[in-house]
Parts: structure tokens; sequence; C-alpha cells
């Protein structure tokens, strides 16, 4: 997973105003063992080879996606779309209300991706506590604020 996540970070390289982030910084195998226990974390892979995985936790009546990659070597071919789909199941099966993210609101991989399977930007995260809380944090990491955005998607169905 840290390999995954790695090379799909030198995407973000590309942009002159994130170019100064540590793109080797990756999730510790200790920090992502709680997340995968609670059953929610999912992996995408191609033939014998891992391409990608998302990795989700719960918060209340929602589910967070944390952290979604997949190798570049494999983009582009719908396994993003494939494990967004399945966590959207997962959590409708499970009676989560919502899947929640942050991410950048203008790299089409990001906000504009995410549109398109049914999230929909939360205008004003005061609105959303939790989510301008993770906005807070990630600014304070030295994320550009201006373009990150809290996306939510409401799942039909849940109890």
């Amino acid at each position: 997973m840290p390999a995954i996540e790695s090379a799909a970070s030198k995407l973000f390289a590309t942009e002159a105003e994130l170019a100064m982030f540590d793109f080797d910084e990756t999730w510790e195998p200790a920090d992502l063992r709680p997340l995968v226990a609670r059953g929610h974390c999912l992996v995408a892979h191609v033939g014998e080879e891992m391409a990608g995985f998302l990795i989700a936790e719960p918060c209340g009546r929602e589910l967070h996606i944390c952290e979604m990659n997949v190798h570049p070597a494999h983009q582009r071919r719908g396994i993003g779309a494939g494990m967004i789909r399945a966590s959207q199941i997962d959590a409708r099966n499970c009676g989560f209300r919502a899947l929640t993210l942050t991410t950048y609101r203008d790299l089409a991989w990001n906000g504009p991706f995410y549109a398109r399977l049914g999230f929909d930007e939360i205008e004003d995260p005061v609105f959303h506590p939790r989510l301008a809380a993770y906005l807070d944090d990630e600014e304070a990491d030295g994320l550009p604020r201006q373009r990150r955005c809290a996306m939510i998607h409401l799942l039909s169905g849940a109890v």
C-alpha cells in the first residue's frame, strides 16, 4: 500500500502549488492496521498485483474515506470508481447514512471525479463540524485551504 500511495501521489508534484510536499510520506502500517481491522477498507488487484486501495473509517453514521490511491500503471481503467462504488454498497449495507471525504476541488482526478460518482461539495463546512475540523487540520499541515473541499454522498436506502 505505501508503494502505491507514493507512486500515485507523484501526480500532485505536477501542480506548482503542491510541489513542495514530501510525496514519499505515506501511511504507516501500524496506522493502517486498526482501520483495516474495522472492515471498511478495500484493495483492488489486477491479476496478482495490488493496483489500488481505499482506506475508510466509521465516524458515527457516516463512513469517511481517508485515502484512496490507484497505482499510475493502473489508472484510468475504472479501478478507483469501482472501489468507490464498492464502498458505497458496503456503507449502505452497514447502515451508514453517507460517505464523506476531503479532497482538492479543482484537480480532475479529485473533486470532479468524486462529483461524477455522486458526491456533493459541502458549500459551507461550518454545517458539518467534523469535516470542517479535517479541513482545518489539513490547512495546518500546509495544504492550500482555498483548493480543498469536503464532499458527501448521501446513501439512499440507508437505515
